[in-house]
């Protein structure tokens, strides 16, 4: 029986350490509502305290795609993480639209990668460490892995113009 009781409680625990996701979902001590901290992906993005706002700012923008016609090709070695707060309004307006310019290009979803920030702009660990962000939303745009350049906050054009002055540079 103890034998059963052992290998029960390894199989159990095994399973939960497996089951961690990298993001934490927690509460938002200013406003009481549900904020992710962490590395994450899209899908979190799903759950019903957030999907209300990215969904809603996702449907309504209007693609500007004069501006992305020849984008696709130079999207190639471009790789994108996001930092991000659930509890920004900033954030809540730029990152859905993003993903729509992202999806209207076929841009592939394993070259982007999102932190969740609290309001200290610290994630659930060092993510943000070396990425020297004090505002958010932050989309770092790298080729080679080297860094080419940055939203912060807000577009000074339009998500598409800034993208592709990035991009274009060399």
């Amino acid at each position: 029986m103890k034998k059963i009781f052992v290998l029960f409680v390894f199989l159990f625990t095994g399973i939960n350490i497996m089951a961690q996701t990298k993001d934490t979902l927690t509460t938002d001590v200013l406003t009481g509502r549900p904020m992710l901290l962490g590395i994450c992906n899209r899908t979190a993005l799903n759950d019903t305290s957030f999907s209300w706002w990215f969904e809603s700012e996702y449907d309504l923008y209007n693609i500007d795609s004069t501006s992305l016609e020849n984008i696709s090709g130079k999207m190639k070695d471009i790789k994108i993480t996001i930092v991000m707060g659930t509890w920004c309004s900033d954030s809540r307006r730029e990152v859905p639209r993003l993903f729509k310019i992202l999806d209207y290009i076929k841009y592939p979803s394993d070259s982007v990668k999102i932190i969740m920030v609290g309001r200290d702009i610290k994630g659930k660990g060092n993510e943000t460490d070396s990425l020297n962000v004090e505002r958010v939303p932050s989309i770092i745009f790298y080729r080679d892995n080297i860094e080419i350049g940055r939203i912060v906050e807000s577009p000074k054009e339009t998500l598409e113009k800034d993208m592709i002055d990035i991009i274009n540079k060399e």
